[in-house]
């Protein structure tokens, strides 16, 4: 399996400790680069009020199979909660699409540091996203 990054992440957050647990309970706007290869993928973006993006966490640690969560202090199988230390760390949040810019995608309700790769946006479709 071979991933290619197609933009960047730019947030506030410079580091782990700085990132929320989850950013849709925040206001602070990100903004995604697409890389400018990839800036013809972006055609009719503008249409979709929300977004799923999906990123790499490159700091997390692949050996993780148990962990606890910030929700309780039961240890949970990694599958069963949303720890980024996980075999595949790839994120994934739900946002606002607030603008669009040429290649660069102004957004709220993201988590990732500053100078996280993007694997892939997807719109979000309510009638099948949700249950």
């Amino acid at each position: 399996m071979k991933l290619k990054p197609i933009g960047v992440i730019h947030t506030p957050y410079k580091g782990v400790e700085e990132a929320p647990l989850q950013g849709r309970m925040l206001n602070d706007i990100a903004e995604i680069e697409v890389f400018k290869e990839y800036t013809d993928g972006l055609k009719d973006i503008e249409a979709w009020q929300h977004l799923i993006i999906l990123y790499w966490l490159e700091r997390a640690k692949r050996d993780t199979l148990l962990t606890i969560s910030p929700f309780d202090s039961k240890i949970h199988g990694v599958f069963s909660v949303r720890s980024a230390h996980r075999p595949n760390p790839i994120g994934i949040a739900v946002v606002d699409l607030i603008g669009v810019k040429g290649n660069v995608l102004k957004v709220r309700g993201i988590d990732a540091i500053d100078g996280t790769l993007v694997v892939d946006i997807k719109p979000y479709y309510a009638e099948i996203d949700r249950k």
